[in-house]
């Protein structure tokens, strides 16, 4: 069974750190692109960062520049998601997704189930 299982979210203050991991399990993740995703509460689905199966970064989200990063570690099998300087409006359920292939395609064949961040003072 082909899973991928989001981890590290939860309450932050504004300014503070969260890191996300993605794992993936019933496949590896070494042909696959990884892309983070988000919602707000009211909001359309949006995407975050992308990196490609071999390592480049696409940014969907101009307004993470600076402030996240993505990477990821084949040998674990995991990609993370490094989100500093968080802002109020970071808050959203964070996904993780895959596609196959070398680039990412921003339309994952696979999802995670998903991770809340909440940033409030």
């Amino acid at each position: 069974q082909l899973q991928l299982v989001e981890s590290g979210g939860g309450s932050v203050q504004p300014g503070g750190s969260l890191r996300l991991s993605c794992a993936a399990s019933g496949f590896t993740l070494d042909y696959y692109a990884i892309g983070w995703f988000r919602q707000a509460p009211g909001k359309e689905r949006e995407g975050v960062l992308c990196i490609s199966s071999r390592g480049g970064i696409t940014t969907y989200a101009d307004s993470v520049t600076g402030r996240f990063t993505i990477s990821r570690d084949n040998a674990k099998n995991t990609v993370s998601l490094q989100m500093n300087s968080l802002k109020p409006e970071d808050t959203a359920v964070y996904y993780c997704a895959a596609n196959w292939g070398y680039k990412c395609t921003g339309s994952p064949d696979y999802w995670g189930q998903g991770t809340q961040v909440t940033v409030s003072s």
